[in-house]
């Protein structure tokens, strides 16, 4: 019997129908006698390297889990179920791991690059190892599979004898798989890589667990040296296409995926040819379910939600996009990011709802990321007026989920100005001259690359102001300070 073993860690759900959509039967492991009765166990998660440890051991799960490793059973780790395996992750530096891999996880080195380390990057195996279920991209290019992880295994030395796949992110080099014996374990995600991703767990499915030799029985071997230049043209990260679907309830309550005009989203009737102010039915380019499908079907290799009017009236449970990421997850196996409505609420009935327990509620219904902007702004907005960091959602689903579950993002609008000086004095560096695109007038060191076209009345600047709830309402930061002043949201990915 297949167990998945779920510490309550995010985004479980993508899996659990993989397996499905591959034929196979799986049961949850609810009590430490279910991984003793296991014959395969699976251990996915999204999380960070602390609490998933913490709720293994709150769980009781550590110990049986060592010992059914350590017994020779097939195992499988996916991003926390790798990294879980070895002795420490400088996440959490006091949490000790599992201890099986004699190594320790480190973060990514910022120095260069971005962090986390998100999208999709090929590996390449090193040649002393044999493996059908190996994530090797070698003969086919194209097969990249999909990370989101900020912390890494990069002490190839050190790991001799487990690692199986190595993969480049800009100017460092880490272990994206490792195999020993029955140990298998990925860095990236299979069941949010597509087809490249669905044959590799059909693969370890399918094995005979009989052929599996305990992974102390084998010793260590020095793997052939890696040919860095082979490293440099196979591996990196790939250019990649996110569809993203705007999505709101119509006039009828159906959920569409929409299209506004400047937050209009309304279609022009025919009494707008003759009269002003009429307008038509919401714009339906058709329903979320069915287009994510479509859009993976044609090759995205993310889809995300918008829920631009943030469904204010509903209940937690009973909101429209929790119901639409569970159905998109049944057939859909790429990275699901949603947003909208991700704050601290009070529901109808006057329950408190937390940032935290909205976003999982969205993890839980298949979501990898959740996109906040209300919130980003309002934050800037405080510290700009006291100078103190306030405390928000961003910082505690980061710390629960990983930094790389947050996504940032800005939703801005022109202020036009006839001339710099007429922008208020703090929303200067943010003007932009319309007339020469890309040209910033106020001196910002930020790069919009924007197309000209002047104002309404001609005017030949504009500023970028920052708005929340979906465009409805303006507040007084510019996308300039909004990105300058990003302390309180260090924990977070911009976007």
């Amino acid at each position: 019997m297949i167990y998945l073993l779920d510490y309550g860690a995010g985004n479980v759900r993508s899996l659990a129908n993989s397996i499905n959509r591959l034929g196979f039967q799986f049961k949850w492991v609810s009590s430490p006698e279910d991984i003793k009765s296991a014959s395969k166990l699976i251990f996915p998660g999204v999380g960070a390297f602390g609490p998933a440890m913490e709720a293994l051991r709150a769980k009781g799960y550590d110990a049986p889990l060592i010992e059914y490793i350590q017994s020779g059973k097939p195992y499988m780790g996916i991003c926390i179920g790798m990294q879980a395996l070895f002795l420490s992750s400088e996440e959490n530096p006091n949490v000790p791991g599992l201890g099986i891999v004699p190594s320790h996880v480190q973060k990514f080195s910022s120095t260069n690059k971005a962090v986390p380390h998100m999208g999709w990057n090929n590996s390449v195996k090193l040649a002393s190892t044999s493996s059908e279920i190996s994530a090797d991209a070698n003969s086919d290019p194209s097969s990249a599979f999909y990370f989101v992880h900020s912390y890494r295994a990069s002490n190839v030395e050190a790991v001799h004898g487990w690692t199986d796949t190595l993969t480049r992110y800009e100017d460092e080099v880490f272990v994206s798989s490792i195999r020993r014996g029955n140990v298998f374990a990925t860095q990236f995600h299979p069941e949010k890589s597509g087809p490249a991703g669905l044959a590799l767990l059909q693969a370890w499915l399918s094995e005979s667990h009989t052929t599996i030799t305990p992974y102390s029985d084998i010793q260590p071997t020095i793997p052939t040296p890696l040919d860095l230049q082979v490293l440099r043209t196979r591996s990196g990260l790939t250019k990649r296409i996110i569809a993203c679907l705007d999505v709101r309830s119509n006039d009828s309550g159906d959920l569409v995926v929409t299209k506004g005009d400047q937050y209009d989203v309304r279609e022009a009737s025919s009494a707008d040819l003759n009269t002003s102010g009429t307008k038509g039915e919401v714009r339906n380019l058709g329903k979320p379910v069915e287009l994510a499908r479509r859009y993976y079907n044609e090759g995205a290799d993310e889809i995300t939600f918008l829920n631009i009017t943030s469904f204010r009236s509903c209940p937690l449970n009973d909101q429209p996009m929790l119901a639409v990421l569970e159905k998109a997850a049944e057939t859909v196996f790429v990275p699901f990011c949603v947003g909208g409505g991700i704050r601290d609420t009070v529901e109808p009935d006057g329950t408190a709802r937390s940032a935290l327990e909205v976003a999982t509620a969205y993890f839980r219904a298949g979501a990898d990321k959740v996109s906040i902007g209300g919130d980003a702004v309002l934050a800037v907005e405080s510290y700009l007026s006291n100078s103190q960091i306030p405390k928000t959602g961003i910082s505690e689903i980061a710390r629960v989920y990983g930094r790389q579950a947050v996504v940032v993002s800005i939703d801005p609008k022109r202020v036009y100005v006839g001339k710099i000086e007429d922008a208020p004095s703090e929303h200067q560096p943010c003007v932009v001259d319309l007339s020469s695109p890309g040209l910033e007038a106020g001196g910002s060191s930020s790069s919009h690359n924007l197309k000209a076209d002047l104002g309404p009345n001609g005017e030949r600047y504009c500023w970028y102001q920052c708005t929340i709830k979906g465009g409805r309402e303006s507040r007084p930061v510019d996308v300039v300070q909004w990105r300058e002043e990003p302390r309180h949201l260090e924990r977070a990915r911009f976007y």
